[in-house]
């Protein structure tokens, strides 16, 4: 994955309403201006934003939070966040990392701290090519583990990514397929 910068600054400043599942958006335009951007999801007429988009648009200063009138402080945020989903931070790192890339990043289909990954101009047009599964480094995972899930994305037709976040908060990539030991002879 190369580097590119992201397009975010394009986006026009709005606001947000902090809800029990992350942030809701009402405003048509920014709804829209959004949705080809490919953040959120809709529900009911609103788009939801999950906790690692709010963070990340308030971050980069397109977004600001309100709680009723009052708006919200990115710190609150993230400890809102990381109360109800304990690795809010990891998403957000990820997520973060993958944006400024270029890459548009949507909620994985389940296997933890995961994204499905569009290349670069094809939300909207082409299914995700990509699964991003990451975790922080020191965890300790059974290599068990590691092989299920890149098996199970594999089966979808997906090619599947481990993103290691370092202590620093920097990202490693790595391709992850399907190993299959060779016979070796005794001598």
């Amino acid at each position: 994955m190369s580097e590119e910068t992201s397009t975010e600054e394009e986006l026009t400043t709005f606001v947000g309403q902090l809800s029990a599942n992350g942030v809701t958006l009402t405003d048509t335009l920014v709804i829209e201006e959004l949705t080809k951007r490919g953040y959120g999801d809709m529900e009911k007429k609103k788009l939801v934003l999950r906790d690692y988009e709010m963070l990340y648009l308030t971050q980069v200063g397109k977004m600001t939070v309100l709680r009723g009138k009052k708006q919200v402080k990115y710190e609150d945020l993230v400890e809102e966040a990381l109360e109800r989903d304990s690795t809010a931070w990891t998403r957000f790192l990820v997520y973060r990392d993958l944006r400024s890339r270029g890459y548009v990043a949507k909620e994985g289909f389940g296997f933890g701290v995961d994204f499905r990954l569009y290349d670069r101009g094809d939300f909207g047009g082409k299914a995700a090519r990509y699964v991003v599964f990451g975790l922080n480094e020191g965890t300790e995972k059974e290599a068990e583990s590691f092989r299920k899930v890149g098996e199970d994305i594999l089966k979808m037709g997906k090619e599947p990514i481990l993103a290691v976040v370092e202590r620093r908060g920097e990202i490693i990539y790595y391709k992850v397929s399907k190993w299959r030991p060779t016979k070796s002879t005794p001598k």
